[in-house]
């Protein structure tokens, strides 16, 4: 195994408000290798972009870090001041959101915007520079690169603009992307274009690759390892095959089961009753006990830590050592 490139350790996100503090991530803990990309998965609420702004130093205000940390490439991030956040964030650091508009200056056109975020941080000429342009968005699926380099925003399309805003997050060869739903606005045939790029992109650099979808076709298509995350933890890691065909976690399972089967063997898709709780409202113990179809004592009253299960560590009790007689009943 080779060292990770970004290592996330004990991890905790806190919401001061005047009605007390909301924990919004709680001890969460994963790393990336080099040339690997995890998929995080999960409902909304679960903490999935909220992790992604951590790490990219991005949290909005009154959200803070308020334990654990990041590690990036060996050095340490997550107490960085935001001068030199911005410039690992700029080079090493790549982002891709999920809404292109607030990602783009309306004002400025795309080339401009590509040009001088490659002139600040790569040593080239402008010229260079705006052939790296034109190429990253022939890369990204953008047709007649050359003409539209100079159009701006709001004359490209929703999964044109999707597109553009990739193009800038490759900008400079940045060693991490953090992706969050980067295929939300775009056409399933353009959504391969863009897996196939991410692929690429870590085949060929060794960079790694935070994705961050709903989409589990994306997960199963682009992903070596997968974290499921709820109410702000992880509920289970590991490689994707295995979390999708061998769900050890019974979350995991209920979002697994919720797939329609392409050969059409699963007659009735399974269900999660009841939401994700709200911030001011997680239930003590496991926080998935009160949806939960296999819940004992143990699991509203204690909560598990990651544990061994198989070929992936799942935060349940039912993997606790002797399973049903480890506390469980």
């Amino acid at each position: 195994m080779s060292k990770p490139l970004l290592d996330v350790r004990h991890l905790r996100v806190e919401f001061p408000t005047r009605r007390g503090t909301l924990l919004a991530l709680d001890d969460v803990s994963f790393d990336i290798a080099p040339g690997e990309i995890l998929g995080v998965v999960g409902e909304s609420g679960a903490g999935k972009s909220l992790t992604g702004a951590a790490i990219i130093g991005l949290l909005e205000p009154p959200g803070r870090i308020a334990g654990g940390e990041i590690h990036f490439d060996g050095q340490r991030i997550d107490n960085l001041p935001p001068e030199r956040m911005r410039a690992i964030r700029g080079r090493h650091i790549g982002a891709i959101f999920q809404d292109p508009l607030t990602s783009l200056n309306p004002l400025y056109s795309i080339g401009r915007q590509l040009t001088e975020t490659i002139l600040a941080h790569l040593p080239v000429s402008a010229a260079e520079a705006r052939r790296r342009a034109i190429t990253l968005l022939l890369e990204t699926g953008i047709p007649a690169a050359e003409q539209r380099i100079d159009q701006y925003p709001h004359q490209f399309s929703g999964g044109m603009r999707q597109r553009v805003v990739i193009a800038l997050a490759l900008a400079a060869e940045p060693k991490l992307i953090v992706a969050d739903e980067p295929t939300t606005a775009l056409d399933v045939s353009i959504q391969a274009q863009i897996i196939a790029l991410l692929k690429r992109l870590t085949r060929d650099h060794g960079a790694a690759v935070m994705l961050i979808t709903h989409d589990m076709g994306v997960i199963a298509e682009a992903c070596d390892r997968v974290a499921v995350m709820y109410a702000g933890r992880v509920a289970e890691i590991g490689p994707v095959g295995a979390v999708i065909h061998r769900p050890a976690h019974p979350y995991s399972e209920g979002l697994m089961g919720s797939i329609p089967a392409m050969d059409g063997s699963r007659e009735r898709l399974l269900q999660i009753d009841g939401t994700m709780p709200r911030l001011n409202a997680i239930p003590p113990g496991c926080a998935f006990n009160p949806r939960c179809p296999q819940v004992r004592d143990r699991c509203r009253h204690q909560r598990p830590e990651l544990l061994p299960a198989g070929a992936t560590l799942a935060a349940c009790w039912l993997h606790a050592q002797g399973g049903e007689q480890g506390g469980l009943a």
